[in-house]
């Protein structure tokens, strides 16, 4: 996370009073909060008003989810990490999840500038 976005979440939650827990919660028409956490069907319902208005229906949470991981790994994120951001047990699941596949015309070790003494 770059700092200035850890900076301006630190401000928000500080003015908000928000210091544990979920940052973003239910929340009646008084304006007054009403648990802990929004549900699944709330963030769905929320999705699909918001993806309808920017042309792109049809689009589901778990969309979302894999396009940040495929984003984080053309960034050139590691593929333990985007590991732990998804909560994969496995890193095969992980490979699987992003379609990741062997490139053999630019192999990692290919890079690697070794020089046999002789």
């Amino acid at each position: 996370m770059p700092a200035w976005v850890k900076v301006a979440i630190d401000a928000w939650t500080l003015a908000s009073g928000v210091a544990a827990l979920h940052v973003f919660r239910p929340v009646n028409r008084a304006g007054c909060v009403t648990g802990e956490r929004l549900g699944e069907k709330v963030v769905w319902q929320m999705l699909r008003r918001y993806a309808a208005e920017v042309g792109v229906p049809g689009i589901a949470p778990h969309d979302l989810r894999r396009t940040c991981a495929k984003l984080c790994r053309a960034a050139g994120g590691e593929l333990e990490q985007i590991q732990l951001l998804l909560g994969h047990a496995s890193v095969q699941t992980t490979e699987r999840y992003l379609g990741t596949k062997q490139d053999l015309a630019h192999a990692p070790n290919d890079a690697i500038r070794l020089r046999v003494a002789v």
